[in-house]
C-alpha cells in the first residue's frame, strides 16, 4: 500500500518530464541553412539577421557564400540548402530539372550596371551611339573588347548580353563576354585585365573607389528594363515541413528591406559584417547602400513579369531550353500576409 504514493509520484515526475521535453522540443530554434552570393541585393537578408530578427522567429540561420547563383542550385539540388538568396534567373533552369523551389520574396531590382576601364570608357566619350564605341575600339585596338560576367544562365550573364545585342545592338565580333566569378571580376576589372564589366553594388563603389577612370556607362535600367535582381527562395520540402518558418522568414525581409529604405545608416552595419570581411569598410557599404544600383523591393509580384521576360530572352540565347511556366515558382501569399498584418 505505501508503494502506490511513491509509484504515483514517480509516474508524475515522468510526465512532467515529457512535458518539458515536449515544450522544449516546441520551442527549439529551427534550423534554417541560408546559400547566399556577397552583394548588396542580398542585403535585407543581412540586415535581418544581424538585427536579430532572425533569432527572434525562432529560427537558426546558418549562412554558405556562393560566386553565382547557378553554383548554388546543386546545393539547394541535393537538399544542403534550405533558402536560396541570389539571382532569379538560374531558378528558371532549376525548374527545367524538377527542382521545387518557390519564391517568397524579392530584395532588388536592377542591380546590375555596366562600366568601362579607362581604355574602353575613352570610346565611348563622345562616340555617336554606344555600338560606334565598341566598333570604334575593335578597329583601333585589333581586338574585341573583353566584358567579365558571371557564368552563362545568372542574371548578370543574362543582363549584359541583353544589352550588348538588344540595347546597344553591337556587331558580335566586337564585344567578347568572360565568364568568371563576382570575386575574380572585380579584380580583372581593376588590374585592367578586361575591359568592362557587368557588376553590383558593393563592387561598383569599392572599383571607382579604387581608380575613379573606371567609368558606369549603363544603369540596370537602360541594360533590361525592371531587371529582376536578387530574390529569397525556399526549397518546397522545406516550405511544406515549416510554413510558419518561411512566413517568419519572410516578415524579416519585409522589415529590413523597410529599414534599409527609411534608415540605411542603421542598416550598413550587419550589411558591412557580412560583405566587407576585411576588403572593405562602413563608408563604402553606406555609399554603396544610397546608389543608382541599390533599388530595394519585398514584393515578389513586382518582378514577375520582368522575369517571363528575361526567361524568354534567356531561351533566345540558348541559356534555357525553353519557356518554363511560371505557375508556382512566384508564391506571394507569404508577402502580401506580412505586408497585412
Amino acid at each position: 500500500m505505501p508503494q502506490r504514493p511513491i509509484r504515483r509520484s514517480i509516474l508524475a515526475g515522468f510526465l512532467l518530464i515529457l512535458g518539458a521535453a515536449a515544450a522544449a522540443a516546441q520551442t527549439a530554434p529551427i534550423p534554417l541553412r541560408i546559400g547566399v552570393i556577397p552583394v548588396i541585393g542580398a542585403a535585407p537578408i543581412f540586415v535581418a539577421n544581424g538585427e536579430g530578427w532572425l533569432d527572434a522567429a525562432g529560427l537558426k540561420p546558418a549562412f554558405t557564400t556562393f560566386e553565382s547563383g547557378p553554383n548554388m542550385i546543386q546545393a539547394l539540388a541535393s537538399g544542403t540548402l534550405d533558402v536560396y538568396v541570389a539571382g532569379i534567373a538560374p531558378l528558371a533552369v532549376a525548374r527545367t530539372k524538377n527542382i521545387d523551389v518557390r519564391v517568397v520574396a524579392a530584395t532588388a531590382i536592377e542591380e546590375m550596371v555596366f562600366v568601362a576601364a579607362p581604355k574602353l570608357a575613352s570610346y565611348f566619350a563622345g562616340a555617336p551611339d554606344k555600338a560606334a564605341a565598341f566598333r570604334a575600339f575593335r578597329e583601333r585596338e585589333g581586338r574585341a573588347a573583353r566584358l567579365a560576367t558571371q557564368p552563362a544562365g545568372s542574371v548578370p550573364n543574362t543582363t549584359l548580353q541583353h544589352w550588348l545585342w538588344q540595347v546597344v545592338k553591337t556587331d558580335k565580333p566586337n564585344a567578347e563576354v568572360v565568364a568568371m566569378g563576382i570575386d575574380a571580376t572585380q579584380q580583372a576589372l581593376l588590374a585592367g585585365a578586361v575591359d568592362g564589366a557587368s557588376i553590383r553594388e558593393p563592387a561598383l563603389t569599392i572599383v571607382q573607389q579604387r581608380n575613379p577612370a573606371i567609368t558606369l556607362i549603363a544603369t540596370g535600367g537602360e541594360m533590361f528594363p525592371d531587371q529582376p535582381g536578387t530574390v529569397v527562395a525556399v526549397s518546397g520540402a522545406f516550405a511544406d515541413r515549416n510554413p510558419a518558418a518561411v512566413q517568419a522568414l519572410v516578415e524579416a525581409v519585409v522589415r529590413a528591406t523597410e529599414l534599409l529604405r527609411t534608415d540605411p545608416a542603421r542598416a550598413a552595419p550587419p550589411v558591412e559584417k557580412a560583405l566587407g570581411k576585411g576588403i572593405t569598410d562602413l563608408a563604402t557599404i553606406r555609399k554603396a547602400l544610397s546608389s543608382p544600383a541599390a533599388k530595394f523591393t519585398a514584393d515578389p509580384r513586382a518582378i514577375i513579369a520582368a522575369t517571363k521576360a528575361m526567361q524568354a530572352y534567356q531561351v533566345s540565347i540558348g541559356t534555357l531550353d525553353k519557356d518554363v511556366p511560371i505557375d508556382g515558382l512566384f508564391v506571394p501569399g507569404f508577402y502580401e500576409k506580412a505586408v497585412a498584418r
